[in-house]
């Protein structure tokens, strides 16, 4: 086996591994798969975390994942694939921050590693066995790498952004007067 062959192998277990769990991820939220609590459980999940409106929160995110780790697996618009699963991980790493970084403690272990993984794949591309490949790379030019990630990290800025937001008004009006009238 040449260098060149372990690497697209390489690369097909990642996409494989990183895909498949994203995948699953999505199924969860998009269908109450998995042990998943679907749309309605999902959406409400969303809403108490500051992702509003609740329910297209979680079909955003459900299709970023199911799609992209999807795609990811299968190595086809590897670009759009690795960006949309790596900006849904992103948002998943703002609402697991505050408990550090170990998934143990409900930190952001977890979702930084597959967005890592995701956007590793999006820049390195999907290898020769890939969709991508046996397509001739119609849907994975070397333009499309910086265009996915730099639209996905501007929606993502902004989405994350606004939940912060939420989250500072829902404090604040749950605070305790300073003085009493």
């Amino acid at each position: 086996m040449t260098c060149y062959d372990r690497r697209d192998l390489g690369l097909l277990l990642l996409r494989l591994g990183t895909g498949g769990v994203l995948a699953a991820h999505g199924a969860q939220k998009l269908f109450g798969w998995f042990g998943g609590h679907g749309l309605e459980g999902t959406g409400q999940f969303m809403e108490s975390v500051g992702y509003a409106p609740g329910k297209a929160s979680a079909t955003a995110a459900g299709l970023a994942e199911a799609g992209g780790g999807t795609l990811l697996a299968l190595g086809l618009a590897t670009p759009a694939a690795g960006a949309a699963a790596a900006g849904a991980m992103a948002g998943a790493s703002a609402v697991h921050t505050p408990n550090g970084f170990f998934a143990a403690s409900g930190g952001y272990e977890h979702a930084a590693s597959l967005g890592l993984a995701a956007a590793g794949l999006a820049v390195t591309g999907p290898g020769r066995l890939s969709l991508d490949h046996a397509l001739g790379h119609t849907v994975d030019r070397s333009w499309m790498v910086p265009t996915a990630l730099g639209v996905t990290a501007a929606v993502t800025a902004v989405v994350v952004g606004l939940r912060n937001q939420r989250l500072r008004k829902r404090e604040e009006g749950e605070q305790e007067a300073l003085f009493e009238e």
